[in-house]
């Protein structure tokens, strides 16, 4: 550590010229007081900033510590996302038949197939699945146990001008319409995703009650697609302050929402955490807040990452597949082990690589009573 030397005047304190330092060079004179304020000030903000992630990625790091246990396997309560692809006439019965082999000695019973999306004004065009009852009779006939739901869903004005409107009443009339159009083509369920849904919003919530009937009436499952809940209270309300975006939702608002379904799926990734036990730190802590929100009749569902861009908010090295079933384990044992309606959902199958198969099969295990 460098000490400070002490800084005198050109002039000795009698007035006459100082001796000769022997370097041939006038001392310097004393730093202008307003420049010592600005480096204090701006070493202040550092630590400030600093501290702060510092405190954040060591608690990160510490939730990802320690052994979640055996009892922390596959309920058979999973679901996977799947493209488009398979309702609009560009796969084939050998890709089915594919499909139905890596499914089969999983714990996945859901499957959300992309139906849509939704226009703006709520409408769902019938040209967009053409395939919907050839996909949902071939599966039944190859694995009766499980369940094909509708992925439906829409960008939202609420960030840009252009997108669905949650707050127009006729927008939300045809949803509903469009929900019992779906319903009529063979889907078994539905699941909705609408981005970027800011927390509290009530519209939203009247939809769900609304569908949740429509639902029931069908004995058919209604689920979501849910933001990642805030890592510290209020935390939405600071990012759409500086940034424009939400991100989060509180989790109270997500208690709302898991009251009105029977499924509630985490996005539980595109997180910017840049090292994986960071990333596997976030998602139990994730896990932890989802299950004290999420009444015990509906299924809790933390998504994987079955993809691997490299964007901002997103590092594919970090954001692994034994690193989000680890999480989930760990958040799971810590919260509420017993706890039957808990699974994963994976995202997506056609970024899928054989490896992130594996992983999730050998993180999180096969259930007893196999898919057939």
């Amino acid at each position: 550590m460098q000490t400070e030397t002490v800084e005198r005047d050109a002039d000795g304190p009698d007035g006459t010229e100082s001796a000769d330092t022997g370097s041939g060079e006038r001392p310097r004179g004393p730093r202008p007081r307003w420049a010592r304020v600005l480096r204090r000030t701006a070493l202040g903000v550092v630590l400030l900033v600093l501290l702060p992630v510092l405190a954040a990625g060591t608690w990160l790091r510490f939730s990802y510590a320690g052994e979640p246990g055996d009892g922390t396997r596959t309920r058979g309560r999973d679901a996977l996302w799947l493209g488009h692809a398979w309702v609009d006439g560009r796969k084939d019965t050998g890709d089915l038949d594919r499909l139905v082999e890596q499914l089969r000695y999983t714990g996945i019973r859901d499957l959300y197939v992309h139906a849509g999306p939704l226009e703006h004004d709520g409408t769902l065009p019938k040209k967009l699945y053409p395939q919907a009852g050839w996909l949902v009779d071939g599966l039944h006939a190859r694995l009766p146990r499980l369940r094909v739901q509708a992925w439906l869903g829409d960008v939202l004005d609420t960030e840009s001008p252009e997108g669905l409107s949650m707050a127009d009443p006729r927008t939300r009339g045809a949803v509903l319409t469009s929900s019992r159009q779906i319903l009529d083509a063979g889907f078994q369920g539905l699941h909705f995703d609408f981005e970027p849904l800011h927390s509290g919003d009530r519209d939203f919530l009247g939809l769900l009650s609304r569908l949740h009937g429509l639902t029931a009436a069908r004995h058919a499952p209604l689920s979501v697609a849910a933001h990642q809940i805030d890592p510290l209270p209020g935390l939405h309300t600071v990012f759409g302050a500086v940034g424009g975006h939400e991100k989060y939702w509180s989790q109270a608002y997500f208690a709302q929402v898991a009251r009105r379904v029977d499924q509630i799926a985490v996005m539980s990734y595109d997180t910017a955490m840049p090292l994986e036990s960071l990333y596997g730190g976030y998602v139990a802590q994730q896990t932890e807040l989802a299950l004290e929100a999420t009444p015990p009749e509906t299924d809790l569902l933390m998504g994987m990452p079955f993809f691997h861009e490299n964007k901002p908010g997103h590092r594919a090295a970090a954001e692994t597949v034994p690193a989000a079933v680890r999480g989930a384990r760990l958040g799971l044992a810590r919260t509420d082990r017993e706890r039957v309606r808990f699974g994963l959902a994976l995202y997506v199958d056609f970024a899928a690589t054989e490896a992130d198969w594996k992983a999730y099969r050998d993180s999180w295990g096969a259930p007893v009573n196999r898919l057939g």
